[in-house]
């Protein structure tokens, strides 16, 4: 009966272990296929703040790796606008890297909400074949009404023109200032100027219905009923376009065309 019973609690044992071990497994295989799925949604905007992609195109994985071909990834120090290579963009969190006090520094006094700013960005720069600069992608966010939008803001080869504008997470009320998401509005941004005469940032998201790019090059509709998260979009914007985001590495662009 003993044996019995020591036979029971063991095949038990067994089976428990074995059932652990499948979930363990699976769990990881989820975790990595998350992983990878946020990646490509993250790719797919970038393709889509360059104009490589379609809103309403369905993206395999390797229509996406075939698309992001020629761009390059590449992590700069944002005090001194200069390229790091010994940070493995691959593998860079930079948004593990803004809350770590050792990685980051506190941000000074801003609309846009940001606390604090990391040492090293990512940015997306696209080139042709023979290598020339023709745009870049840099990541931008900010305070919306309801949370931090996260997204990206893409400038022509001139550095000054927008050439599109896109956000893959955020926390804004559909209808209204989840209507960042509209293929409409964010098709208002392209033409449209980042930065004054004298360089300084100045698109803004106003109340109301702007002119065409050519007779309001500077603004951009405003998301009817979203008042705050129309403003948190111009301060996070002109915030990561300013000195205390992307405006030394900018200027170095500027410098070498």
């Amino acid at each position: 009966m003993q044996g019995s019973v020591g036979y029971n609690l063991g095949f038990a044992a067994a089976v428990c272990l074995a059932c652990a071990v499948v979930v363990s497994s699976a769990a990881v295989a989820l975790a990595d296929r998350q992983d990878r799925n946020a990646l490509l949604d993250k790719q797919k905007n970038v393709l889509l703040a360059l104009g490589l992609a379609e809103e309403d195109e369905a993206l395999s994985e390797a229509d996406i790796l075939e698309r992001f071909a020629p761009i390059d990834l590449v992590v700069i120090e944002l005090e001194s606008g200069q390229v790091d290579a010994g940070v493995d963009a691959s593998l860079y969190d930079q948004r593990a890297a803004s809350v770590d006090p050792v990685t980051s520094d506190l941000a000074p006094d801003n609309a846009a909400g940001v606390s604090s700013v990391p040492h090293y960005a990512l940015v997306y720069e696209l080139r042709d074949d023979a290598g020339r600069f023709e745009g870049v992608v840099l990541p931008v966010e900010g305070l919306g009404l309801w949370g931090t939008l996260y997204g990206f803001v893409s400038l022509e080869s001139d550095l000054r023109t927008v050439r599109g504008l896109t956000f893959y997470e955020h926390k804004e009320t559909p209808g209204l200032g989840g209507e960042v998401d509209n293929p409409r509005w964010k098709a208002l941004w392209p033409g449209r100027l980042a930065f004054d005469d004298s360089l300084a940032p100045a698109i803004t998201v106003i109340k109301g219905t702007a002119g065409s790019v050519t007779d309001a090059p500077y603004e951009v509709d405003g998301l009817s009923g979203a008042t705050i998260t129309s403003r948190g979009v111009t301060n996070l914007v002109q915030f990561w376009l300013g000195s205390d985001g992307f405006g030394r590495y900018l200027e170095r662009l500027r410098g070498e065309r």
